[in-house]
């Protein structure tokens, strides 16, 4: 049943925040949070094996709480606890809109702060005089570097690189829903910047500010808040239900979509989730667009000739797709005419936040001309899934579902059974979208192999994340083509969103499962483990877009590299 809405609940905390929280309501709250990734927390042992990260563990957190002296302190101890377990789909989101923004962003170029947007809106060049490539020096006279370092705890990313480039967007970018003293920013900054030769500019530039701001959250019961959206935009989770109401998805649909459902919300990077590839401008010249005219194809792609090589390419935004029957409809046309009139195919998931395992794994079916392997889930074995999926089965029986659905439905009900009853944290490794593990190429309704089978390579960065992360996995593990650009994210499970505190209205997202490799990886970092969370994957030949040249050149450096690499796996094959 849904009861609130989040604009609802957001006036609610703006009209009757008149009082702090209590300590001991603090503490309720906490330990409400830690219990929720106690409980369903999938990657506790990876997280305290590998990186000596204990959840469990909360003394000293308890203390903290007890030493907030308001309401938002509190909510940054709530914060840094989650971001403690270096997850990248895993956050604490206050409830509030208020967002602060200097309407400028910066990314790490070569290690350094560079700007790559400027909204010329609020920022006219005839005031603000500074343009893409100058080095962003200081805000307010702090070293903006340093300022940096203290906002890596609000953008966890699982490993340091993509930490580090997400959390480069909060210097210009102040969202409450995650910062929690993110009004805490002047009227007006004093910006330094350098230019690339070397000069310095300044600017004063006001902060945009919007939304209801949150400052406490008042002594009072909260109502239930089933049936929410988390500002991340993943649904917060409703007991699954053996009568859905009309016109609701069925609740074995329900629970099916949250076990597979694999992606980070929104991010401010550059291009994160955009249909357009980043270095778009800067494509061969003999480049003709097929797909991405209009912002409802749900790719884009096109051909493009070099050295004598007609070759193809495809850039998937995510795996989220607004429709998702339409989309697999247009991405077997792209793939029956690339398999007619090309020689090479490049693949861009740069960028990607992720998505449908379901569909990320129908995509992959037009890659792959043999059998292959997918990527299977060790799925924490809460008693919590145990009921979920039993209703979520009678339901599906009920109402007469496909056949593959209860199928699927039911070995996922016994693999938890039964990893649930012997106390074992997660399950087996267990497919979340299919029967088996192993899969055939998509094939027409005549058993005709229909998926590409000419050389292929796949573009992949720091910001390949969740479902982006097992659609590298899979390309790599089973051999189909190269991966080029730089090592995966690292969120390497699904994730579900949480009502995480009776009295402080926060939203967690957490983790439930790890992703599960064909073989251990072998890493300096980490020991060897079969697992994508952390450890991310790692491209067969690297090459790093985060470069002063790129950003000047719109992606050129980079272009020239991917389309010699194509054209070398192609004449390989000749």
């Amino acid at each position: 049943m849904r009861l609130f809405s989040r604009s609802l609940l957001l006036t609610l905390v703006a009209t009757l925040s008149y009082a702090q929280l209590t300590i001991d309501q603090k503490l309720s709250d906490f330990q409400a949070l830690a219990g929720l990734y106690a409980k369903r927390y999938g990657p506790y042992e990876w997280k305290r094996d590998a990186l000596g990260v204990d959840l469990f563990n909360i003394a000293p957190w308890l203390a903290q709480v007890q030493a907030s002296k308001n309401d938002l302190d509190f909510y940054d101890v709530m914060s840094q606890y989650v971001a403690s377990l270096n997850d990248a789909h895993d956050v604490y989101q206050l409830p509030s809109n208020f967002q602060a923004s200097l309407n400028f962003t910066v990314d790490i170029y070569d290690g350094k702060l560079l700007v790559d947007a400027i909204n010329r809106s609020r920022l006219p060049a005839s005031e603000f005089g500074f343009v893409t490539g100058y080095e962003l020096v200081s805000i307010d006279g702090q070293d903006a570097q340093k300022q940096l370092d203290g906002l890596l705890r609000y953008e966890i990313a699982a490993n340091p690189r993509s930490t580090r480039r997400l959390a480069a967007q909060l210097l210009s970018f102040r969202p409450q829903v995650l910062m929690p003293h993110a009004a805490d920013v002047p009227e007006i900054s004093v910006v330094l910047f350098r230019r690339p030769d070397g000069n310095l500019e300044s600017y004063r530039i006001p902060w945009a500010k919007s939304g209801l701001l949150l400052t406490n959250v008042g002594r009072y019961t909260t109502p239930g808040l089933t049936g929410m959206t988390s500002l991340s935009g993943i649904p917060v989770a409703d007991p699954p239900s053996a009568s859905p109401e009309p016109d609701e998805t069925p609740a074995y649909l329900q629970v099916l979509n949250r076990l597979q459902n694999c992606r980070l919300p929104d991010k401010a990077v550059n291009g994160f989730g955009a249909q357009t590839p980043v270095f778009a401008a800067s494509l061969p010249s003999s480049f003709v667009l097929r797909q991405g005219r209009s912002v409802l194809d749900p790719f884009f792609s096109g051909v493009f000739s070099a050295n004598g090589h007609t070759i193809g390419f495809v850039r998937i935004p995510s795996y989220a797709p607004i429709n998702t029957t339409a989309a697999l409809a247009a991405f077997q046309s792209e793939i029956a005419f690339f398999q007619a009139n090309t020689e090479g195919l490049v693949v861009d998931e740069m960028r990607n936040p992720g998505g449908s395992v379901s569909y990320l794994n129908a995509i992959v079916s037009y890659l792959m001309p043999s059998k292959w392997r997918s990527i299977p889930f060790e799925l924490r074995a809460t008693s919590e899934w145990v009921r979920a999926i039993s209703i979520s089965l009678v339901s599906a029986t009920a109402l007469g579902a496909p056949q593959k659905d209860l199928d699927l439905l039911q070995i996922i009900k016994y693999e938890v059974v039964a990893a649930n009853s012997a106390m074992r944290g997660r399950t087996k490794p267990i497919p979340l979208d299919d029967l088996t593990i192993d899969r055939d190429p998509a094939m027409d309704a005549r058993g005709n192999v229909i998926a590409y089978t000419k050389p292929l390579i796949v573009l992949v960065d720091e910001m390949s994340a969740s479902g982006g992360d097992a659609f590298a996995a899979t390309i790599q593990d089973n051999a189909r083509g190269p991966l080029l650009g730089w090592r995966t994210m690292g969120a390497g499970g699904n994730v579900e969103a949480w009502e995480a505190g009776t009295y402080s209205l926060g939203v967690a997202t957490v983790t439930e499962s790890l992703m599960n490799r064909k073989d251990a990886v072998v890493t300096a970092e980490y020991p060897p483990a079969p697992y994508v969370e952390n450890i991310g994957v790692r491209p067969d030949i690297v090459v790093d877009y985060m470069t002063t040249d790129n950003l000047k050149q719109k992606g050129k450096p980079f272009v020239d590299a991917f389309v010699a690499a194509i054209v070398a796996q192609i004449q390989a094959k000749q």
